[in-house]
């Protein structure tokens, strides 16, 4: 499986979908960023954002959700039932696959630094990527909230930030960046408005006042419903299940002569999480996680069997993906193998001295590759949409014309893209010539094939730009896609064969 983290920013916004729409859309506006949710809450005034996406986009990504937080967000007229600190209040990063907490921690410290700098917001890091103990828990590091934070922040010792001014931005207020394991959210109602009943049993639950360690609760008052909430994250649902919660709340109600009329889980939950409940409540006997459909055909190499790879799809008798998506690919393995040979660098005491020049080729290649992966299936996208443009009807002078503007606009579109690629491929190149020249020897045949596949993909792709532009009639656009095609092709030869020197050099 591939490299995956996810990130789930709070954004102290319920009210107003346009905005939350607005803070979405800079975040997908990173190539490769998948969102995958998105809750707003109108009586929290409070927004769950979650999306997934490769490591090396994951910084850039919540950091345009930031920014336009800071934009559209006023902190000095916020209010709102939840705990909130600022604009983005929180902002958590989870590993998913093929990534350790070392991995996260070191997202969390980029961004918090990204955040910092360049929009002057207090950063306070906490869970797994908190510089002391005092500030692991987030309800620590939010006390006192957006005012009290900016009330002490300058005077306060123990307020400084890890990241960004000790002063608050008065309008996106301060934020708490983390890494964490997956958490469930999840909230149960009572049928009844009595908030005082809401608070007794939020405190039943809650770690803080002697309930299960792994659970934060808080009682809320849902005006537009007339009821109480226990809202809730479980920090740790293996350690502390749904089921035993939802059982506790349950139990703690009728003592009051209130019922839990029902509960919703905000935002993603991971499946163990919910399996884990049906079993409680099934009462099922010899139940197996193996017995899930899903859970089997994954175990299995369902992924391998039932869907086609990119190697079938190449394969078959489907033009695209054709060539440019393949130069992409191979591309992508370039900028892989270059940073897998600064990570074999990086942490060898006798590479020390050119440890920040293995971290800077690191980040850079582990980002071309995720670029280079979302243009292999751009490419293909390319190439139907010239397809589509030729389906165009043409019964008359007003249809032809239309179809012919669409095909030409397309097939810039297609030669574009593949030059595009070749400059990623580039770039690929230029960072592998550093771990070549500077990165462990034990390695320097990894960075010889990263250089032979590297200049493929620049070559491959050049393919493609120039059989597209034989269809395309503005020469102006020729000319100077052509003229750029043959510069970057030219560099890419070169940085080629000073690697190979390098390789060759040192076996």
């Amino acid at each position: 499986m591939a490299k995956l983290v996810e990130c789930v920013p709070n954004f102290s916004e319920g009210r107003r979908p346009e905005v939350l729409d607005e803070i979405c859309k800079a975040i997908t506006s990173i190539d490769g960023v998948i969102l995958l949710d998105k809750e707003m809450d109108p009586d929290h005034n409070r927004a769950v954002v979650t999306f997934v996406c490769h490591p090396s986009l994951a910084v850039d990504a919540a950091f345009e959700g930031y920014k336009k937080a800071a934009e559209l967000i006023d902190m000095t007229t916020h209010q709102g039932e939840h705990p909130r600190m600022g604009a983005c209040d929180v902002c958590p990063f989870i590993p998913l696959s093929e990534m350790t907490i070392e991995d996260a921690v070191e997202l969390a410290n980029k961004l918090g630094q990204k955040v910092g700098d360049e929009l002057s917001i207090p950063v306070y890091l906490y869970e797994d990527a908190a510089t002391t103990p005092k500030r692991r828990n987030l309800a620590k590091v939010r006390t006192g909230e957006y005012e009290g934070i900016r009330d002490s922040i300058e005077t306060d010792k123990s307020r400084k930030p890890d990241y960004g001014p000790a002063k608050m931005n008065l309008k996106a207020g301060s934020t708490a960046i983390g890494v964490r394991f997956p958490l469930v959210a999840f909230n149960v109602y009572l049928g009844t408005n009595d908030k005082k009943i809401a608070d007794k049993i939020a405190d039943a639950v809650r770690s803080l006042r002697g309930g299960y360690r792994f659970v934060k609760a808080l009682g809320f008052e849902i005006k537009e419903r007339n009821q109480v909430q226990i809202s809730m994250n479980l920090v740790n649902y293996t350690k502390t299940p749904i089921f035993r919660v939802f059982e506790t709340i349950k139990s703690e109600a009728a003592r009051y002569g209130v019922p839990v009329t029902s509960s919703e889980i905000i935002g993603l939950v991971p499946n163990d999480a919910m399996l884990a409940v049906s079993d409680f409540y099934l009462r099922l006997e010899n139940f197996s996680k193996e017995q899930i459909l899903e859970e089997k055909l994954q175990s299995a190499g369902g992924a391998s069997t039932v869907e086609e790879t990119f190697y079938d799809e190449v394969a078959s008798s489907s033009p695209a993906p054709g060539g440019g998506s393949v130069s992409a690919s191979v591309g992508a393995l370039s900028a892989a193998l270059a940073a897998m040979v600064a990570r074999l660098t990086f942490s060898k005491k006798q590479y020390a001295s050119v440890k920040d020049d293995m971290a800077s080729v690191r980040d850079a290649s582990d980002k071309l590759r995720a670029e280079l992966e979302v243009l292999v299936e751009t490419d293909k996208e390319a190439f139907n949409s010239v397809m589509d443009a030729f389906a165009l009807p043409k019964g008359s002078d007003e249809d032809i014309a239309v179809r012919d503007k669409a095909i030409e606009e397309a097939n810039k579109v297609a030669a574009t893209v593949p030059f595009t690629v070749m400059e990623k491929c580039l770039e690929a190149l230029k960072e592998t010539l550093i771990v070549a020249e500077k990165g462990n020897e034990n390695s320097i045949t990894d960075a010889g094939v990263a250089g032979l596949v590297g200049l493929a993909g620049v070559e491959g792709a050049d393919y493609n730009v120039r059989i597209n532009l034989t269809s395309i009639n503005d020469k102006a656009f020729v000319d100077d896609l052509r003229s750029k095609a043959e510069k970057v092709k030219a560099e890419a030869r070169e940085i080629a064969e000073r690697i190979r020197k390098q390789v060759e050099s040192k076996l």
